[in-house]
């Protein structure tokens, strides 16, 4: 098993959402390329997800990393949905250019088995070092959230847990976009996840929520936290999307403010971003995802910029950042 600390270059991984032509259709060799420059700046951790275009960000990232020393870098991927055979006719969503495959969410025992053993063929690998356990949370299932994560309880976990105990994989957790799956998961007696990933949730943009609970209790039980989606899609830098969806106005006004305070100080926001997530003691990675080559080295740059101290006092002066978050060091 790959350990994380020792594959990890300055705690940054590689998220392949984009690879599977979220919100827009990606050439084949533009997506094997990014891979192929994740790997040559020194990227050893990549996450990835069936969900990610119907196995299409999958089956991309095999065919780059089959190439590759196995023992040299860290996998994950997550559980919760099975890709079908049968297709469907594509509508609107995050990957309307995806595989056009129906998905079936599925959080049992014999569902958790079976998509990791699919998961294993499209990635063209014989292990996985992480798994999460997929978006059981309100966003994707509304209502339901509730019966469906108790699904995935008595389902996943406990597969993933015995797993681990049998040294089959690193460590497990919930891969999710809200903070409340992750901290009923970490407050549950018996199978307890060791490893969550935390999409768009501890951000420059969007911390609050998470510093309340989420990162006090993974601290305290000793659980890592994967940051994803660091730019809140792309919306920190200049993107159409905040959170996969339209950008609400008041998000807008916030962005506005962090970009003139950036300005003044001549820092890149990506850099603050990726530095602002990484400096919590909590955080075992944090994961941009891209679709083209050129932004990986521009990732890896941002993370060892220099950010003066003046930077971060403007922002907890105004209130843009808070007062309970831990800093990078400035200069």
């Amino acid at each position: 098993m790959a350990n994380l600390h020792q594959v990890l270059k300055n705690k940054i991984g590689f998220g392949t959402a984009p690879l599977g032509n979220m919100f827009r259709e990606i050439p084949e060799a533009e997506a094997l390329g990014t891979v192929e420059a994740a790997w040559n700046e020194g990227i050893r951790y990549f996450d990835t997800a069936p969900f990610y275009g119907a196995g299409l960000a999958e089956s991309r990232l095999g065919e780059v990393l089959s190439g590759k020393n196995r023992d040299e870098y860290a996998l994950s991927t997550k559980v919760g949905r099975l890709i079908l055979d049968e297709e469907e006719e594509k509508g609107s969503g995050l990957f309307t250019h995806g595989r056009s495959n129906k998905i079936a969410t599925d959080y049992t025992a014999d569902a958790t088995l079976r998509s990791i053993e699919e998961s294993l063929a499209r990635l063209k690998t014989d292990r996985l070092d992480f798994v999460f356990i997929h978006d059981t949370s309100r966003d994707f299932l509304g209502d339901e959230w509730v019966s469906k994560f108790d699904e995935a309880r008595t389902g996943a976990f406990r597969v993933l847990a015995r797993l681990q105990d049998e040294g089959v994989i690193s460590g497990w957790g919930l891969g999710v976009n809200t903070t409340e799956p992750i901290e009923l998961a970490m407050d549950m007696d018996g199978a307890a996840p060791t490893m969550s990933l935390s999409a768009t949730q501890y951000t420059l943009l969007q911390h609050e929520r998470a510093l309340q609970r989420m990162m006090p209790a993974a601290l305290e039980k000793g659980v890592g936290i994967v940051v994803g989606g660091p730019y809140n899609s792309g919306a920190l830098l200049g993107g159409d999307y905040f959170d996969y969806a339209e950008i609400p106005p008041q998000i807008k006004e916030r962005i506005s403010r962090l970009t003139a305070i950036a300005g003044q100080h001549e820092v890149s926001l990506k850099a603050a971003a990726l530095q602002f997530s990484t400096a919590h003691p909590a955080v075992a990675a944090v994961i941009p995802g891209s679709s083209r080559p050129e932004r990986i080295a521009e990732d890896i740059a941002a993370l060892q910029a220099p950010i003066p101290r003046a930077f971060w006092d403007e922002l907890l002066g105004n209130q843009l950042i808070s007062a309970q978050a831990p800093l990078p060091d400035g200069e």
